[in-house]
């Protein structure tokens, strides 16, 4: 039976990002249309940092389709979008209500056909995260969380595995787009220590959303990276938090979406192993002019 308007008024009024969050999936569930449509094509390729990192017109013209159809129902919003940064819009977190976007996590992944490929959006009101969507397209698996309501995949409840034992544990890193010789030895040193503690293994699938999403799940234990973004992490941090997990600095201190470094894990105990491991280096945080 439907709701009476008043009923419908107080639903909302309880529940004030809920409707927010639909608009997010039915546009996160677009967008994937669009990257698996662009899988099948040859693309264009181009270059931003470095030449290792990559973006491409869908990235492009997947972010332009995101923000129209959240700005035609929201339009006093504001936006913080990978693509919109690099173009020379500002990152800057308000309390404004705030959709951080990264319309395909894993550009890389998507260059080479490589099958981990992700929709990332998240929202914050007075810099604080509501709720994450990540769309992981060609897997077809829609990812959400939305605070204090749970996390899901596909309408299944998520929830981190309750493993203890770092030794017993699968963590999760990548090895990023830096290739100055001093970070990559960090980097490197650091996943040397951790597969000595010894843990079962290291994985990483190429995006930052999914990783979270598979700490989120069970499926692994932690993740950690320095040098990733907020529209890399903002989705993914809710989701983790909705599941049961924690999410911390990569030095033990509290989250920051903006510091660009960041470590989700299903428990303290094993993000607290993990940490003593991690050789951190200097990266600019987003929210820098």
């Amino acid at each position: 039976m439907p709701l009476s308007k008043d009923a419908e008024t107080l639903d909302k009024m309880a529940d004030p990002w809920k409707e927010a969050m639909d608009h997010a999936v039915a546009a996160a569930r677009d967008a994937g249309g669009v990257i698996r449509e662009a899988l099948q094509k040859e693309m264009k390729i181009m270059h931003k940092t470095s030449s290792v990192d990559l973006v491409t017109k869908t990235d492009q013209k997947v972010e332009q389709l995101i923000i129209t159809a959240i700005r035609e129902k929201y339009p006093s919003h504001s936006f913080i979008g990978e693509e919109s940064v690099a173009a020379g819009q500002p990152c800057i977190l308000t309390d404004n209500p705030t959709w951080i976007i990264d319309p395909v996590d894993g550009t890389t992944n998507f260059v080479h056909g490589f099958p981990f490929v992700a929709v990332s959006i998240g929202f914050a009101v007075n810099k604080e995260l509501e709720f994450g969507v990540v769309y992981s397209c060609v897997e077809d698996k829609m990812y959400t969380g939305r605070k204090g309501k749970g996390a899901f995949c596909n309408g299944v409840k998520l929830s981190v595995s309750n493993q203890d034992d770092v030794k017993q544990s699968i963590i999760i890193t990548e090895l990023g787009s830096n290739r100055d010789p001093e970070v990559v030895s960090k980097i490197f040193s650091t996943m040397q220590k951790i597969l000595s503690i010894p843990v079962h293994g290291l994985r990483g699938v190429g995006t930052a959303a999914t990783n979270m999403c598979l700490v989120a799940s069970g499926a692994a234990e932690a993740y950690f990276e320095i040098g990733i973004h907020c529209w890399d992490v903002a989705a993914g941090a809710v989701i983790v938090k909705e599941a049961g997990g924690i999410l911390l600095d990569v030095d033990g201190g509290p989250f920051d979406l903006m510091s660009r470094r960041t470590l989700a894990a299903n428990n303290k105990i094993i993000a607290e192993r993990i940490i003593k491991e991690i050789e951190t280096f200097q990266v600019e945080r987003d929210d820098i002019a």
